[in-house]
């Protein structure tokens, strides 16, 4: 049975950081890109970022880039998300997603249910 179990998210101040962390199984993590998205109240789901199956790829949504990393251990069966710079509009619930290949453009088949990141000054 595939799961992913999302955990790290939490109340941050403006400027602060969170590691927000996916724990997988029931797959073999590197065969398969992951990606993180999020959705804030009111909002639709936006894709935050994407890593390759072999982390030599990575994508990044315009509204996080230069301050998001998302990074990969296969040998933990985990991805991670850093937030760095946190704004108050990150404030979201974030899901951890597994892709149906190895490589980002693929669709997201597989959901976490999600952590809550606040960001509140």
């Amino acid at each position: 049975q595939v799961q992913l179990v999302e955990s790290g998210g939490g109340l941050v101040q403006p400027g602060g950081s969170l590691r927000l962390s996916c724990a997988a199984s029931g797959f073999a993590l590197d065969y398969y890109a992951m990606a993180w998205f999020r959705q804030a109240p009111g909002k639709e789901r936006e894709g935050v970022s994407c890593i390759s199956s072999s982390a030599d790829t990575t994508y990044y949504a315009d509204s996080v880039k230069g301050r998001f990393t998302i990074f990969r251990d296969n040998a933990k069966n985990t991805v991670y998300l850093q937030m760095d710079s946190l704004k108050p509009e990150d404030t979201a619930v974030y899901y951890c997603a597994k892709k149906s290949s190895s490589r980002c453009g693929f669709t997201s088949h597989y959901w976490g249910q999600g952590t809550q990141v606040t960001v509140s000054s």
